[in-house]
């Protein structure tokens, strides 16, 4: 199997794990305070994510990788969960899932910013109907109804695309879930803090599905779903692989009806038929002009050794 199949495996299997996190979020939410529940779940995945560098004994990041974490922090473990977190409290699940269509776009952005990549002009026609499609969806779902939740997720989307694409240059020389452990334990003393902070005065009123979207939130969409998402994206590329994001809001609904029994419209089935319709155009036309992992005269690149 090459490396850009592999990517691809691993990026579905990133998606996979993060089309719950919305759903679980929402559940969540409805008993933890949205701030509380960010640095929580940060602060969780913080501790095992520290056990796990010690274990494995990995070296430290060198200066010049900290600005990188420090944005990737910024991005996947502090600011898409809080705004996610707080859009929740205006929006169901099933509305914001539909928002995630915009990621791929922001991704493949920051990839071209930050990583240097070249997609050919048809992908970001691709990139953009597909956008354009979520778009729509909320002006049609009508903005003035909650224009608080759905700032909050359009904000997420930024800074998570931001995160992804910048996690995903640093994959290629310290590896995937190196790269997510780092970040987390960067935030983990300010996390921790936090979380005393805000914690709730007992916690004897919270139910049993609070307490399973806490856990699912912080260990498979702060933790381990970035194991996979970031090795997919070093592998096959940003704006390649990041176009799988188009994929996440089909699972989610699919969890946000079965879960939730929250309602799914024969709309949002609709957006959701449109934005899977415009990733396979967009795949077709993201491959770069050169291949990640390799320079420009075709040469491995050594730093592709260290993804796992």
């Amino acid at each position: 199997m090459d490396q850009s199949a592999r990517g691809w495996i691993s990026g579905l299997a990133g998606v996979a794990i993060f089309s719950g996190s919305l759903p679980a979020t929402r559940v969540a939410v409805m008993q933890f305070d949205p701030v509380f529940l960010t640095v929580a779940r940060a602060a969780i995945a913080g501790l095992l994510a520290l056990g796990l560098l010690f274990a494995f004994k990995e070296k430290r990041p060198t200066r010049d990788d900290f600005i990188s974490l420090v944005i990737v922090s910024m991005g996947v473990v502090v600011g898409f969960p809080l705004l996610t977190a707080l859009a929740l409290q205006h929006v169901t699940s099933a509305h914001s899932i539909v928002f995630i269509g915009l990621l791929p776009l922001a991704t493949a952005m920051f990839g071209v910013i930050r990583g240097g990549e070249r997609p050919k002009p048809l992908f970001w026609l691709f990139s953009a109907l597909g956008s354009a499609v979520v778009a729509g969806f909320a002006a049609f779902q009508g903005l003035a109804a909650s224009p608080v939740g759905d700032g909050l997720m359009l904000a997420a989307i930024i800074v998570c695309g931001l995160g992804y694409a910048e996690g995903a240059q640093l994959s290629r020389r310290l590896g995937g879930w190196q790269v997510i452990s780092w970040a987390l334990v960067l935030s983990l003393p300010v996390m921790i803090a936090l979380a005393i902070v805000s914690m709730p005065p007992t916690f004897s009123g919270i139910e049993a599905p609070a307490w399973i979207g806490l856990a699912y939130v912080s260990l498979f969409s702060m933790l381990i779903g970035f194991f996979f998402w970031y090795r997919g994206l070093a592998l096959g590329g940003i704006a390649a692989v990041s176009q799988l994001q188009l994929l996440q809001p089909f699972f989610g609904l699919a969890l946000a009806a079965t879960l939730l029994h929250e309602p799914v419209t024969t709309t949002m089935l609709v957006v959701t038929i449109a934005v899977i319709l415009c990733v396979a155009g967009a795949r077709k036309f993201a491959k770069s002009s050169s291949s990640p992992g390799r320079d420009e005269k075709g040469h491995a690149d050594v730093c592709t050794t260290r993804i796992p």
